[in-house]
């Protein structure tokens, strides 16, 4: 990618008092100070490009879900700004570490998005070549990932690569002790990594207000003596900057860089998941007036970079990308089921071997191709 934001100078630990917006609700400018430059307008142009297709996937990888073409299906509706600045912010040669919810960020990082899907349709433990896009598998137990990004990035300062590691995180995983490690140990060393937090305001149904009693977030990272920042997230010319500065400052040999973007999932947790029973439906159309895609057209319309033309083309790579996936979709996978067993561990166990060889017997006496 030859888009990635170049922005911002280390600062002190403490976050901004409040979180860094450059547009209101409605796509104009916001009022405020911060220190933070204001992304050019075609890596902005790039983003909105990026999010449009990025909201019209998640709509079809849930409507696949209804179908029963995928076995679940974690929407980030909502979180579109920071999907796709956290990838636009990162040269290729950058690694990413994602949760079960950056479908959306794995799309925009360029992996094809049948191979995306792959995990949440029980195909592989994995659907793609981490090594090949720089992006690790994607995690589901809680903040597991960030001690793996960690230990990444100090990997890459040993080795004097100048690579920088972004990984993604649930306010939910804040709560977790390998986050705490993580960030203690990516101090210590200097390792530079970003930790981004999206704070959608729930661990599946757990209230923030019931995780933590700190102001945000982003406080949790002073302690370790990391850098930290608060962002609107769902404000992708806010998001730009901030992990701009973020990446820049690891680059430069600044050390982690913690930076906690509010935002919301205006979906379900997934789709066996009913939100109703702990969120009200006026809380979500609130948020449904902040959306992220919706200020950014607005301020690119203002602005003049953005006209019908461009997004009326736009929309219709959007459509061509859906139609691709359900084709794709559409097709049943060709699977090897002994290939279960394989990348679990680089040795295998005797009790996966011993499994590995009831599976091949039981093919066999099914006449099934192993």
């Amino acid at each position: 990618m030859t888009d990635r934001h170049q922005g911002g100078r280390p600062g002190p630990l403490l976050p901004s008092e409040r979180p860094v917006r450059f547009l209101t609700d409605g796509g104009t400018p916001a009022r405020g100070r911060h220190p933070y430059p204001e992304p050019d307008q075609e890596l902005l142009l790039r983003a909105y490009r990026r999010m449009v297709v990025g909201r019209r996937f998640d709509a079809q990888a849930t409507a696949l879900t209804k179908q029963g073409r995928l076995a679940v299906y974690p929407s980030s509706r909502g979180q579109e700004a920071c999907q796709v600045g956290a990838v636009l912010a990162l040269d290729d040669g950058d690694w990413l570490f994602p949760t079960y919810r950056e479908s959306v960020a794995l799309v925009t990082r360029g992996i094809p998005p049948v191979e995306v899907l792959s995990l949440l349709r029980g195909d592989a433990h994995c659907g793609y070549d981490p090594h090949r896009h720089h992006v690790a598998p994607q995690c589901t137990p809680l903040a597991t990932q960030t001690v793996h990004a960690a230990g990444l990035a100090y990997a890459e300062r040993r080795k004097g690569s100048g690579r920088v590691v972004l990984v993604f995180v649930g306010d939910g995983a804040t709560s977790e002790g390998d986050f705490h490690e993580a960030l203690n140990f990516a101090a210590v060393f200097r390792a530079p990594v970003v930790f981004l937090v999206q704070n959608n305001r729930y661990a599946i149904s757990v209230p923030l207000e019931r995780q933590t009693a700190a102001p945000a977030l982003a406080y949790k990272g002073i302690g370790y003596g990391v850098r930290s920042e608060q962002v609107d997230g769902n404000d992708a010319v806010a998001v730009l900057a901030v992990l701009g500065a973020a990446v820049a400052h690891a680059r430069s040999g600044g050390g982690p860089f913690l930076v906690e973007a509010h935002t919301y999932r205006l979906e379900p947790h997934t789709n066996a998941d009913d939100a109703t029973r702990y969120r009200a439906d006026a809380e979500t159309e609130q948020w449904r007036r902040r959306d992220p895609i919706a200020r950014l057209k607005a301020y690119l319309r203002r602005s003049g970079r953005l006209g019908d033309d461009e997004a009326a083309a736009i929309a219709a790579e959007a459509e061509e990308v859906a139609a691709r996936l359900r084709a794709g979709m559409n097709a049943d996978p060709d699977l090897a089921p002994l290939d279960l067993f394989a990348h679990v561990y680089r040795e295998p166990t005797p009790q996966l071997a011993e499994q590995r060889a009831l599976l091949r017997s039981e093919l066999q006496a099914e006449e099934v191709p192993a």
